[in-house]
Order: structure tokens, then C-alpha cells, then sequence
């Protein structure tokens, strides 16, 4: 089965950095694209970047110029990098991938489990 995995969470002060990383493992042909999404206490999960295998990134309002997105493909891992951040990037950051797992099968949407971003003041 794939799996993804985040890991580079924790808390960190406002103005500070912050680097995730999401390690995709398992039956895997292809990734077509990778992302990260985030979910706040009472607030619905939205998206924070994606990143497709082409290169081609594309981020929310919100990080832009804050954040950065990359992806190594040879070892199929996404990168968030953060800086600065602020206390509003507070939330539960998680990976997500379209997979191909053999040349026989389509793309599926893959979740990692999630890694916790607080920022203090």
C-alpha cells in the first residue's frame, strides 16, 4: 500500500522557520502531483501548495512569498518550506498525493496522517 508520511512539525516563534517534509512509500509508478493542505482548530482544511511533476507550483493567498514548495522526485518527497511564519499558520499540516501504483492502474488520492504547526506570539 502507499504511504505517506510528514514529518518536521512542532512549534516554532512567529518570525521564525520551519521546514516539513512528506516521504511517499510503497507500490508507486508515478506521482503526478504533491501537496500540502492545512486544517485549523474550527476551520475547514483548505490548501496551502501544490506542486506537480512538471514543476509547476501553485499556492494559497495567504503563504504566498512566505512559503516555498519543492519536490525530489528521485526520492519522492514534497518539501514546505516555511519563513517567516506567523501565528495564523497555527494548524494541522497534511501531505497529499495523486499516485499511480503500477502501469496498470489510474491516479488515486492519497493522505498522509498529519503533522502539528504551532506558532507562538
Amino acid at each position: 500500500q502507499v504511504q505517506l508520511v510528514e514529518s518536521g512539525g512542532g512549534l516554532v516563534q512567529a518570525g521564525g522557520s520551519l521546514r516539513l517534509s512528506c516521504a511517499a512509500s510503497g507500490s508507486i509508478f508515478s506521482i503526478n502531483v504533491m501537496g500540502w493542505y492545512r486544517q485549523a482548530p474550527g476551520k475547514q482544511r483548505e490548501l496551502v501548495a501544490t506542486i506537480t511533476s512538471g514543476g509547476s507550483t501553485n499556492s494559497a493567498e495567504s503563504v504566498k512569498g512566505r512559503f516555498t514548495i519543492s519536490r525530489e522526485n528521485g526520492v519522492n518527497t514534497v518539501y514546505l518550506q516555511m519563513n517567516p511564519v506567523k501565528p495564523e499558520d497555527t494548524a494541522t499540516y497534511y501531505c497529499n498525493a495523486l499516485i499511480a501504483p503500477s502501469t496498470r492502474t489510474g491516479f488515486w488520492n492519497y493522505w498522509g496522517q498529519g503533522t502539528q504547526v504551532t506558532v507562538s506570539s
